[in-house]
Parts: structure tokens; sequence; C-alpha cells
């Protein structure tokens, strides 16, 4: 691990080891970069569909944490990508209201994630607990939608997203808990 807590290449590394780096690095990047950029153009073209988009939201926060434990603190470039995509591709005013709670939420998602020194499946749940109604209050009031059934959608989505991946991680480390 390299100081910022990304699995870097060390000195000396073969082309496998940077290959694979760059392999770890792109299938965390784009899925996560990805659905945030799909969710806010989506939101943008069928506003009416709104408690869909929220669901699908679930898996944002979690993405993150996987795109932190290979990118390290330069997840946060993902961050800013996927905000700078979404208010070009997206309604203007979604993505600001998207990059705003994104910024608040995620912020909150990777500061738990990085100060929490507990195994990573406990950080994914943790981190995405913590960051959920945030994330859910601060775009629905600001897209000027909020509405109490669609918070409980968004906060109950990313919950449950962290605990399903909670869950699938800790067996999949023989801890399943009883």
């Amino acid at each position: 691990m390299s100081a910022d807590g990304a699995a870097g290449v060390e000195a000396g590394s073969t082309a496998a080891g940077a290959s694979s780096l760059a392999w770890a690095r792109a299938r965390t990047a784009i899925p996560y970069v990805s659905i945030v950029v799909l969710i806010n153009v989506g939101f943008s073209i069928s506003p009416d569909d709104d408690w869909f988009f929220s669901l699908l939201v679930g898996g944002v926060l979690v993405l993150r944490d996987f795109a932190q434990r290979v990118w390290g603190h330069w997840c946060l470039a993902l961050m800013a990508l996927a905000a700078v995509l979404s208010y070009v591709l997206g309604d203007p005013s979604v993505a600001l209201a998207s990059a705003t709670a994104f910024a608040v939420s995620e912020t909150m998602d990777w500061l738990v994630y990085t100060v929490t020194k507990r195994p990573f499946y406990d950080r994914v749940l943790l981190s995405t607990c913590a960051s959920a109604p945030i994330d859910s209050s601060v775009f629905l009031t600001l897209a000027h939608v909020f509405t109490w059934p669609l918070f409980f959608i968004g906060v109950t989505s990313k919950c449950a997203s962290g605990l399903i991946i909670w869950l699938l991680l800790r067996w999949r480390q023989g801890r399943a808990p009883a």
C-alpha cells in the first residue's frame, strides 16, 4: 500500500503487476463514474422516474468505497470527473444539485471510510449508512423534489446496498454473521 492508501505499484514491480493495477483501477473507476453520470442524466431526462433513480443511487456509495480501496485518496478525482460529466451531459441544475449532494455526502463517506480502522466490509457499511441521509436530503432539496417517500427510498436503497455488500464480503471471508 502506498502512503495515501492506494494499492500502488511498488518500485521494481513487474509489467504484469502494473497491468493488474491498471485493470483494477479501470474496473472500479468505470462503473463508479458511469453510474453517477447515468443517474444524473437519467434524472435530467425523466424526472418523473425519480423514485427509480433513487433506488439506483444505493450502489454509488458502495462503488466509491471499492474505488477508494484501489485508488486511495485519488478517488476524489473520480468524484470530480463524475460531477463534470454530469454537468456537461445532463441538466445543469440537476448536475449542480447532484454535485453539491455528492460533494457533501461523498466527503462524509470518504471520511468515515478513511478514519474508521475496521475491516473493509465494516467500513463499506458504516460509511454508506453515515452518508446516505446526507446525500438524499441535500440532493432532493436542491433539485426541488424533496418528499419524505423519496427521502425514505433513497436512504433505504443506499443502506440496503451497503448491507448487501457487507453480507457478501463477510460471507466471502468466512465470517458470515450468526
